[in-house]
């Protein structure tokens, strides 16, 4: 029986973009089709573990690859767990299911089309083949006994087939006949030399022409003085299906009081940010050079889940399965071990070079967040490669909150904090006015899972985190000159003003000593919900109900609005209560509580009729 599928519009975009864009670097396409038959039959391998009628049961488990030049093809062969019928669609045919939207997005957003170190990343690899081939076979049979004898047929434009076959064996045999301008790939020393770069660590039997190639041992047991920079990175490569270079990596080996061999790197791009969703574990897990389990989920804590590489452990036994493995203590161990090591090297790494450390960290220094809000045993040693920019650092350049400590006063109890959008939303509102008049450094923090990280840090160094819009600070004497309302006349302003504001949601008016250019500022109360809670509850629909902002309405008794409002209230209280709401309105702005900002263009109306009459 003979199918035709079309491909779908967006996998026609990915094919295009495969066949025609990436041609820098064609010869990776060997890469990925020798990952994906070792994975298929590590899976192969798992499988037998339970299984006990598997088809073709005594096929080893090895990628065989066939060069022919005088065909111009290019066969590879695994012994994996092949494909039925509705898996060759699902899993060839259907390419949206190998993430082509986020490929095609990807590619875009860079700015450029020929960005090949995308291409394994989104699960696209398979189609790498048509960059060199303009037809590709899929011989396939799957380790189910009642599977079909299938051949997939494409030429890589709009559709495919889908035949009965005769005699195939277990797992995949792909056939790539080859383009004019790729019988390179047909010929036996280019091929060699290709795996040798790229394929060198695959843990099955790797045969060309019937002669084993990968020959190389476990890079993780070998000295770390014996292996060259070139060779880790391929190592990563291969291990993190990455394109990417590495940057940073460690590699140690520990004797007690576990025997561990760790070969762990962490990436130059964060896919989470292509919104390709929640990576899994990038950590395989070996016993004496047998995978345990290729993507351990309770290893490491889940926010390394960025990280790739090889933990290796002779203590484990190799018998253990993936289920009784996720409550070994022992396993709990190892990754105890490794988590702490790993983060006291990237502490390191971070002080030897700030500059390299400060661009890794902008683009993972979310994984960072979420651990301090989620691992509670690293909790202090993650808090030290946090990184913030602050009062004291130029936009951009970013200070970690140990460096903090070490520049406060002696004087200064607490770290102090603010939370809003950008830098340039803090430098102009009134909440920095007194901490820079006296000296104070201040960290800007510009997302709202901060808000999470700072209330599960709450203390550095058993010193405080605090945020400058707390009701609570005391910095002392406001030293800015200037005249100031007596105390009476300040005492019944503000008396006046609550009664004025008694319709808003204002808890408490009173006059204060933290500003220096700005009338007023609004604070939060302790036990109220602060502005970026606010925004997280609407940003997650559960708004309803929340009402207006209960705050503490704090003004500045040396500024001149102030000093004129209040003498304004006695002789035109109507003018002075427009510009009260004003203040208020203009405060709350500034603090990301206003909710109804379409009630300042009302009063602004008011008040320019009122100056025009």
């Amino acid at each position: 029986m003979s199918q035709t599928h079309e491909y779908q519009a967006e996998g026609k975009q990915v094919l295009d973009i495969v066949i025609h864009s990436l041609y820098t670097d064609r010869e990776i396409f060997i890469r990925e089709l020798v990952s994906n038959a070792a994975d298929a039959m590590e899976k192969m391998r798992l499988t037998q573990l339970t299984e006990k009628e598997v088809f073709d049961g005594s096929a080893p488990l090895e990628i065989s690859i066939t060069t022919d030049e005088a065909a111009r093809t290019l066969a590879i062969q695994d012994a994996g767990i092949g494909m039925t019928r509705a898996e060759l669609v699902e899993n060839l045919g259907t390419i949206a299911h190998s993430g082509s939207k986020a490929f095609a997005a990807a590619l875009k957003n860079a700015g450029k089309q020929n960005d090949a170190q995308l291409i394994g990343q989104f699960g696209v690899g398979f189609y790498s083949a048509f960059m060199v081939a303009d037809k590709v076979e899929v011989h396939t049979h799957s380790w189910r006994n009642e599977g079909e004898h299938l051949v997939w047929t494409s030429d890589g434009h709009s559709s495919y087939t889908i035949e009965d076959s005769s005699d195939e064996k277990r797992g995949c045999k792909i056939i790539l006949h080859l383009k004019e301008d790729a019988a390179e790939f047909a010929q036996e020393h280019r091929v060699k030399a290709i795996i040798e770069k790229h394929s060198n660590f695959v843990s099955f039997p790797l045969l060309l022409n019937g002669s084993r190639i990968n020959t190389v041992e476990a890079l993780w047991l070998k000295p770390k003085d014996s292996i060259t920079d070139e060779q880790y990175q391929e190592f990563y490569k291969f291990a993190a299906h990455a394109f990417d270079e590495p940057s940073y990596r460690l590699h140690f080996q520990a004797e007690s009081p576990i025997v561990i061999n760790a070969l762990l790197f962490t990436p130059t791009q964060n896919m989470e940010s292509y919104g390709m969703g929640q990576m899994e574990p990038g950590v395989s897990l070996y016993c004496k050079k047998v995978l345990i389990d290729s993507k351990p989920k309770k290893l490491l804590p889940e926010w390394m889940r960025f990280v790739k590489g090889v933990i290796d452990s002779e203590d484990l036994p190799l018998n253990i399965s993936r289920e009784s493995m996720q409550d070994s203590a022992l396993v709990r161990k190892i990754g105890d071990v490794v988590a702490k090591r790993l983060i006291k090297h990237l502490d390191k790494e971070a002080a030897d070079d700030a500059k390299k450390y400060n661009e890794f960290y902008s683009s993972f220094s979310r994984f960072f967040k979420e651990g301090i809000a989620t691992d509670h045993t690293n909790r202090d040693a993650i808090a030290k490669l946090l990184r913030f920019e602050s009062s004291m650092t130029e936009p951009g350049e970013t200070i970690g909150l140990a460096e903090y400590v070490k520049r406060m006063a002696p004087e200064q109890k607490a770290i102090y904090y603010q939370i809003a959008p950008s830098r340039t939303a803090i430098e102009s509102g009134p909440y920095l006015e007194a901490f820079k008049a006296k000296g104070i450094e201040v960290l800007y923090m510009f997302e709202t899972i901060d808000e999470y990280v700072v209330n599960s840090l709450n203390k550095f160094d058993d010193k405080d985190l605090k945020a400058v819009n707390a009701d609570d600070i005391d910095l002392g004497e406001n030293d800015a000159e200037g005249e100031q309302l007596p105390e009476a006349e300040s005492t019944e302003l503000c008396d006046w003003m609550k009664e004025r504001l008694s319709a808003s949601n204002v808890d408490t008016v009173r006059a204060g000593k933290r500003l220096v250019g700005s009338p007023a500022l609004v604070l939060t109360p302790e036990g109220e919900m602060n502005a970026q809670m606010r925004q997280m509850m609407k940003a997650l629909g559960k708004d309803a109900g929340l009402g207006g902002p209960k705050v503490i309405f704090e003004i500045n008794p040396r500024h001149q609005l102030v000093r004129g409002l209040s003498k304004l209230h006695k002789t035109d209280p109507d003018t002075a209560g427009l510009i009260t709401e004003q203040i208020l309105d203009n405060a709350l702005l500034s603090a990301g509580l206003l909710d109804e900002p379409q009630r300042i263009i009302q009063r602004t109306q008011k008040l320019m009729e009122k100056l025009a009459s």
